[in-house]
């Protein structure tokens, strides 16, 4: 069982990663991501406008590029997951600081930037899927390691 478990979190983790580096790299490209207006108008409502929006765009970009590139090669996965979990709980702000760019005329009709966003649901539970797997198993080596393994200090004196 413990080998499907690692690859069911393999999936997971690079299918995050994947959709990361998809989502991320459309944004280097000018007028190529749907949600790029909508980025980068909370970016400017977040930073209060000293931020300039190209800048957000891109350091929103090379983030969201390297989330997925770290998710993927499986590099500092704790770390990474916590900054993906803090990203995508940001990406439900417009709920709030922008809701004519969600809901557009009706009040439960979502416009395509809403649905952008609450795809993120999904995003976000299976990042605490995999932080509840590695903390399992980070809890799991602790325990398993073996007190006859570790190896003794012994207190030395320093003769002068």
């Amino acid at each position: 069982m413990k080998k499907l478990e690692k690859i069911k979190t393999n999936i997971l983790r690079i299918s995050i990663g994947i959709v990361y580096l998809i989502f991320g790299f459309i944004k280097f490209i000018p007028n190529m991501s749907p949600a790029e207006d909508l980025a980068t108008n909370t970016i400017n409502l977040l930073t209060l406008g000293i931020l300039p929006s190209n800048l957000g765009l891109m350091t929103l970009a090379i983030g969201e590029t390297l989330i997925g590139l770290f998710l993927i090669l499986n590099w500092k996965p704790k770390i990474v997951i916590y900054i993906a979990i803090t990203h995508i709980i940001f990406t439900f702000t417009p709920l709030f600081l922008l809701p004519e760019e969600i809901f557009g005329k009706g009040e439960l009709i979502f416009t395509l930037a809403g649905q952008y966003i609450f795809k993120n649901i999904i995003i976000l539970s299976a990042l605490f899927s995999l932080k509840i797997d590695l903390d399992i198993k980070l809890k799991k080596s602790a325990l398993d390691t073996n007190p006859d393994k570790l190896i003794p200090i012994q207190n030395q004196q320093k003769q002068f």
